[in-house]
């Protein structure tokens, strides 16, 4: 996994560090219908802003859910600060549609289940393969639950 972020942080658009930078302007995900990839914005201690692109899915409710590994730098910003950032993006980050302001937390073990099904839901036959494939090897996963700010 830590090859695949290492290419991912090289592939990455520029203009996704641009848009981290800026403020939300939409209250809601509606414009992340038909999207795959969301931009995920975590902040650092100084402020600074780590877009990460991830694969996604949307809850009825109209909440953001996405799944990583539980040791990774961005789960533990967003458990420092909750505050993040998201918009649409493609697989290299480039945003797709506005940003919003929101508030995300890792979910406890008992809502796992669900958040897998609504991320499941989003991915795309290459990405089922993928992520079935990573499933395989057992890495221990963590769900993140996305609630717009506005």
């Amino acid at each position: 996994m830590a090859l695949q972020y290492k290419a991912f942080d090289r592939m990455r658009h520029r203009r996704a560090l641009e848009v981290a930078r800026e403020r939300g302007t939409a209250s809601d995900f509606g414009a992340f219908g038909g999207a795959r990839q969301c931009l995920v914005v975590t902040f650092k201690r100084s402020g600074e802003p780590v877009p990460t692109p991830v694969n996604f899915g949307l809850s009825e409710e109209g909440k953001l859910y996405f799944r990583c590994e539980p040791d990774v730098a961005k789960v533990r910003r967003l458990r420092r600060d909750p505050h993040v950032r998201v918009c649409p993006c493609n697989l290299r980050g480039k945003p797709t549609g506005p940003i919003s302001e929101a508030t995300a937390r890792v979910l406890p073990e008992a809502e796992t289940e669900r958040a897998h099904a609504i991320v499941a839901a989003n991915w795309d036959p290459a990405s089922k393969l993928l992520e079935r494939a990573i499933d395989r090897f057992g890495p221990p996963l963590a769900y993140v639950e996305v609630t717009p700010a506005g």
